[in-house]
């Protein structure tokens, strides 16, 4: 995981897929701060950071971006 601040609280975060292996990148709404405390053991994601979606908060924790889950997984709207 690569961490940047590009602003107070917006965080640009690279990590790679735990299921594709690619690389992906993604801008967050959050301070590092926060991600920091959550890597450390400071709560649950959804407790420290609850202003990001589900699918910002799954692509912190697995790297995955939501095309990519769609792509593993399909669309909920296929069922």
């Amino acid at each position: 995981m690569r961490i940047e601040r590009m602003a107070e609280n917006l965080t640009n975060v690279t990590m790679v897929s735990m299921f594709t292996e690619e690389v992906n990148s993604m801008q967050l709404p959050v301070s590092q701060d926060k991600i920091d405390l959550w890597l450390t053991g400071g709560g649950l994601i959804q407790d420290i950071m609850p202003d990001l979606s589900p699918d910002q908060r799954e692509f912190l924790m697995t790297g995955m971006t939501p095309l990519e889950w769609t792509n593993m997984f399909g669309d909920d709207d296929e069922i």
